[in-house]
């Protein structure tokens, strides 16, 4: 096998359906062995040693990351010999295929595999085409197979059968007179993800690779919360199985079919003691470094299963967890967007057809964008660049003047106000009962700036422009809080995690609050001074709050908001702003930015 291409599609979709099928059938029907192990001796070229090398290059959450990310989304945190830092950048499709070629080369067995979230959450251009150029990207690039990730369920089952097999989108068709969609050529695995009425796996839930003699088979999973952060109408019909016990099911399954080594593609993950993509995670002992939901699962996954590959989290870690007979077993992640890849090299053992545990190795390599680009995928990004750019320079709305993203007090800006009154607008609009919206500030990516960026004109905002704002793909959700519990909330700005470094909620028309930085930790928000729409915060009260799927999971150390209760899963934050812009301006009467004074700052 070349270790620059990727394998013919039909042969790998013959192998993956008919080792799945039956695999299945065998796991809940007691069939027993499926197949008989080759003997001992049946070595490609009677080759004499025990042992072989294998190596496996590993990728996670790129969410259609074709051109290099901006900003710190385009970086990684190096360590330092001297146990300083430093940032690099990082990522694009060009250096990633550049880079796994180049990682590949002097290897006789190599599979490239990923853990989930490859599409999904995507920049404009691929998200555009709902993710035709990324599942394309992956073809060239000689991805071998990948888990479901959640993001893979933002459009629904059916898309995500779609992007497995192939054929025009239903509503936007072909992209191209005469050119059709032809789909992955690599296998997308749910193990755990059921039909609620067939009791069958979406996709197949496992794969087997053979290279050159060595059969390696992949299981994969995305987390059993799926369902709780994406929408409903994405995974309806479908239930979500606990992640370790649907692995030692299919090991076994493989086991029977003489399947030894095994590996678990696994679309949940952890948090590291360091941002930085090389430190230690065993420093202080095995997996020390490494905590949140994958250290339960690896320690409940089959001790058959040589290596986790992980994902969700968007961090950065190569960690040994003890699996559930106390051996060391590595579990990784490459953090997100193509910055980095993990390389797993270990040694493969002819005679029992197993990976030598304690040959496995793990490195996180940074994809740096000081190497030559691939320019198979310069050409393809070129491609779908020409037909995003029509898109992309729509205009959609208009405007006065700038609206910035950070404001004069460092609490509230023009471009935060104007996000949540869009998005208290689209909630209000699924639940006319909805109070009040709330914006992560990290979640405004980019100013809307009056100076025409191309040809468009002054004041003109572009859709292209609209999704530099909020390129993230989020969902407006809606869920109730009391009074208590929404002004823990607005405290939880200036205390525990987000005490050193604040981080100021965006918030809509309606709610306003005095933030007195003389006071310390949570006292800075005056809690008598919350107002709605003019009256005081009734603490027993219940109100429905609207915000983006990041907030309600409780990211950015806003964990009471994940407290809520009712959640109602509505659209796209993109399109709440694009439909607010459009529908509350013009050419005539452009959108005036806001005051930004609906949080009082005293000093």
């Amino acid at each position: 096998m070349s270790p620059n291409r990727p394998r013919r599609r039909a042969h790998r979709r013959a192998v993956t359906s008919v080792l799945a099928s039956a695999a299945a059938l065998a796991a809940f029907a007691g069939l027993g062995q499926l197949a008989t192990a080759h003997p001992a001796q049946a070595r490609p070229g009677g080759h004499p040693d025990r042992t072989t090398d294998l190596q496996l290059l590993a990728l996670n959450d790129f969410h259609g990351n074709l051109e290099p990310p901006a900003g710190s989304s385009g970086r990684v945190t190096e360590q330092e010999p001297d146990g300083s830092t430093k940032s690099v950048d990082a990522g694009g499709a060009e250096y990633l295929a550049s880079s796994l070629r180049t990682a590949r080369k002097g290897h006789a067995r190599t599979l490239t595999v990923a853990a989930g979230d490859i599409v999904g959450a995507s920049p404009l251009l691929s998200g555009l085409f709902h993710d035709e150029p990324t599942v394309e990207a992956m073809n060239k690039l000689g991805l071998d197979v990948t888990s479901v990730g959640n993001h893979e369920f933002d459009e629904g089952k059916d898309e995500l059968l779609r992007l497995q097999n192939g054929g025009c989108h239903p509503v936007d068709g072909c992209y191209e007179p005469g050119r059709t969609f032809t789909g992955a050529d690599y296998p997308i695995l749910s193990a755990n993800v059921v039909d609620d009425k067939t009791g069958r796996t979406l996709l197949p839930p496992y794969a087997v690779e053979n290279v050159k003699g060595v059969k390696v088979g992949f299981i994969g999973v995305t987390l059993e919360g799926t369902p709780d952060i994406v929408s409903a109408a994405g995974v309806k019909g479908l239930k979500f199985l606990d992640e370790a016990e649907t692995i030692n099911t299919y090991t076994k399954v493989l086991q029977r079919q003489g399947v030894h080594a095994i590996v678990a593609l696994v679309h949940e993950g952890g948090y590291p003691t360091s941002s930085a993509y090389n430190y230690d995670c065993d420093a202080g002992g095995s997996g020390s470094g490494l905590s949140g939901p994958i250290v339960d699962i690896a320690r409940k996954v089959s001790p058959e299963v040589d290596t986790l590959v992980t994902a969700h989290t968007h961090n950065a870690y190569v960690c040994t967890i003890p699996d559930p007979a106390g051996r060391p077993r590595l579990v990784t992640s490459a953090a997100s967007y193509g910055r980095l890849f993990t390389e797993l090299d270990m040694k493969y053992d002819w005679h029992t057809h197993d990976i030598v545990r304690a040959s496995v190795k793990g490195t996180n390599h940074v994809v740096d964008r000081t190497r030559p680009k691939a320019a198979d995928l310069t050409r393809l990004i070129d491609h779908w660049r020409t037909l995003a750019d029509p898109v992309a320079n729509k205009a959609v709305g208009y405007i006065s003047g700038d609206v910035p993203r950070t404001g004069d007090t460092t609490a509230e800006s023009p471009l935060g106000d104007l996000i949540a009154d869009a998005q208290l607008a689209h909630a209000q609009s699924l639940d006319s009962g909805t109070d009040l919206a709330l914006m992560n500030p990290g979640g405004i990516r980019a100013d809307l700036v009056y100076a025409a960026s191309g040809g468009e004109g002054d004041g003109v905002v572009t859709y292209g422009e609209g999704f530099a704002v909020q390129p993230f793909s989020n969902t407006v959700n809606v869920k109730t809080l009391t009074g208590a519990q929404l002004l823990t909330v607005l405290r939880q700005q200036v205390s525990g995690p987000n005490a050193a470094v604040p981080k100021f909620l965006q918030i809509s028309e309606g709610l306003t609050y005095t933030l007195d930085l003389s006071r310390p930790g949570a006292d800075r928000v005056v809690a008598d001074s919350v107002r709605l729409n003019g009256a005081p915060l009734d603490p027993a009260g219940t109100y429905r709050v609207a915000m983006n799927s990041f907030l309600a999971g409780g990211g950015d150390g806003f964990t009471e908001l994940a407290n809520g209760t009712d959640q109602l899963v509505g659209g796209d934050d993109l399109a709440a702003l694009v439909d607010y812009l459009t529908a509350h301006s013009s050419a005539a009467a452009p959108y005036t930015p806001t005051a930004a004074d609906r949080i009082t700052v005293v000093r």
